[in-house]
């Protein structure tokens, strides 16, 4: 298990919670959220986003891909943690870094 502020990720089940309710995600969604959260505070690139989660190199255009993905994934984590400490973080023409806030 994945255990993060406001997310409980268990690769085993392939599944996410919070507050032990069940987030639906599509499963190209749950890789990335996975992908991200395994490397919290680093950015992972487009290129690595799209050879891990469709196990192919990317050709061009994949950025609009992920991001589509994306967007999906941080409304469905926002509607189940308003208040999460967290967030996915966007780093322009690079990819994507999964950020938890200091607490204070």
């Amino acid at each position: 298990m994945i255990s993060l502020p406001g997310l409980e990720i268990y690769p085993s089940r392939r599944k996410v919670f919070r507050d032990r309710q069940e987030i639906q995600l599509t499963a190209k969604e749950y890789e990335i959220l996975l992908l991200l959260a395994a490397n919290k505070g680093r950015v992972v690139t487009y290129s690595q986003i799209y050879e891990k989660v469709w196990g192919d190199f990317p050709s061009g255009g994949e950025s609009n891909t992920i991001g589509f993905h994306i967007c999906n994934l941080r409304e469905k984590l926002y509607q189940a943690t308003p208040n999460a400490p967290f967030t996915i973080r966007s780093v322009r023409e690079v990819g994507y870094c999964f950020e938890i806030q200091a607490e204070k």
